[in-house]
């Protein structure tokens, strides 16, 4: 698959060379991109890409050494006793070359756990008033990253220049992956698949074939994705397969906190740290109404983060048993009582994700913008609404539907949506009613004035 977007994260790296011995820092979980961003950022910049691996630190060494072999051919010659003795002599080595970096090292924790020293070598290394290469690392264990380099009083705490989180791709480029689908059929990768770009890797050569894709890649017990959760769970450092109960519950429709204690019969104090732990993954996100301060936790909601994980979780998880030993049509049949429901929400959360940007799009919607995120609102037994965002300057309210039709949805059955006025704000704003439907027959119902979003302006506004 073609090399997509990152625009920003390759200007970040660059910011990070402006000045001679930069460091950079990157971490995100597993199949976000982070090997293939480096590696696509170091061709062009002259660096010097190396990978750690699960093993003794002097096995590391030499397998580093024959990394750095591919710059300095004398590197891998002699045997390194210590880290310190390894940057020194690379220190030593790019002076005499002229050669000011990036040296490049893919998955630090691994070389973290194996000798836990080598921090403090790389403080040493940063700190040294002579001249050396830019640095720049990456790690899949987000809890070491953390520990090592993010928290205050952590070794390498305030010397990056540029440190950020690798997040999943803008689901709009999923039609450069996924070349002649159309705007529907990309909700629906993307109900598979989410914004991971590994996933959109394997399944780029089914095409649209989805049913195809799911079945090869994550139903069948032999696919390569049948386990993907555990693998992420374990590849933690330490892992982390304990909090793989509290995703069983939430996967399963379990989302107040009350509840998911109830569930796990656990007091719901003791689940505060675990889904702090999975909201920092990613892997799980919570959700405050519209209106309501972020910090509340009365009314909180905890879901599934990652499209791919929420089917994995509806799909997979609880039916083991019986994808161990279906057939192939079995194995689609379980999977086709769920699609919809799960591409349903996937169209709802594009729908959110898209609001931003929305006024970036051709249609009359985009001369109210811009507009501030997007929420669900609900309270109690009043009307929920599936999209609702202020604008900018406060003047308007944005209130969306998001339906999931088979059919073209016909703009003359567009209609206001009753009881908004309960909503936070809307006394004193304009509000603009919105219906987001893969596919209308116009864009704005004239009679009521209601706007008419569709799939190819949602995946527009998300490039």
């Amino acid at each position: 698959m073609d090399f997509l977007d990152r625009q920003d994260e390759l200007r970040r790296l660059d910011n990070a060379l402006r000045r001679p011995g930069g460091f950079a820092v990157i971490w995100g979980r597993r199949r976000v991109g982070k090997s293939r961003l480096l590696l696509e950022w170091s061709k062009d910049r002259d660096g010097l890409y190396a990978v750690a691996d699960q093993s003794a630190a002097p096995v590391q060494r030499r397998y580093m050494a024959e990394a750095v072999r591919e710059r300095f051919p004398s590197f891998a010659d002699v045997e390194y006793p210590d880290w310190r003795t390894f940057f020194e002599r690379l220190a030593n080595e790019a002076r005499s070359a002229n050669w000011q970096g990036p040296f490049i090292i893919d998955e630090l924790p691994y070389l973290i756990v194996a000798d836990p020293s080598i921090t403090a070598v790389l403080q040493n290394w940063l700190d040294s008033p002579q001249q050396r290469p830019s640095l720049v690392v990456s790690g899949s264990s987000q809890r070491m990253m953390h520990g090592a380099i993010l928290e205050a009083g952590a070794p390498l705490y305030g010397r990056a220049s540029e440190a950020f989180a690798l997040r999943p791709l803008r689901p709009g480029y999923l039609a450069d992956a996924f070349g002649g689908c159309s705007p529907r059929q990309l909700v629906s990768a993307y109900a598979l698949w989410g914004g991971m770009p590994r996933y959109w890797e394997l399944a780029e050569t089914f095409g649209a074939d989805f049913d195809e894709a799911a079945d090869a890649l994550v139903l069948d017990p032999n696919g390569p994705l049948h386990e993907e959760p555990n693998r992420l769970l374990l590849a933690e450092t330490p892992p982390m397969s304990g909090l793989r109960a509290v995703l069983d519950v939430i996967g399963g429709g379990v989302h107040r906190l009350s509840e998911i204690a109830s569930r796990l019969n656990r007091p719901a104090s003791s689940l505060s740290g675990p889904l702090a732990t999975l909201v920092a993954m990613d892997l799980v996100r919570r959700e405050t109404p519209f209106g309501s301060h972020p910090r509340s936790g009365k009314r909180s909601l905890y879901r599934i983060a990652d499209p791919f994980m929420r089917q994995w979780f509806r799909v997979i998880a609880p039916h083991r048993a019986l994808l161990a030993v279906a057939p192939r049509e079995t194995r689609l049949a379980h999977w086709a009582r769920h699609r919809t429901a799960l591409e349903a929400s996937a169209w709802e959360e594009l729908c959110r994700l898209s609001v931003p940007t929305l006024h970036r799009c051709d249609l009359p919607l985009a001369q109210l913008g811009p507009w501030e995120g997007a929420q669900r609102h609900w309270r109690g037994n009043n009307p929920e609404f599936d999209v609702v965002a202020r604008s900018v300057d406060g003047q308007r309210l944005l209130v969306g539907e998001a339906k999931w039709p088979a059919n073209p949805y016909p703009a003359s059955r567009a209609a206001p949506r009753p009881g908004v006025q309960a909503l936070p704000g809307a006394a004193k704003a304009e509000i603009v009613h919105v219906l987001f439907t893969p596919q209308a027959d116009a864009p704005i119902d004239k009679t009521t004035g209601v706007h008419i979003v569709d799939a190819k302006q949602v995946m527009a506004a998300l490039r």
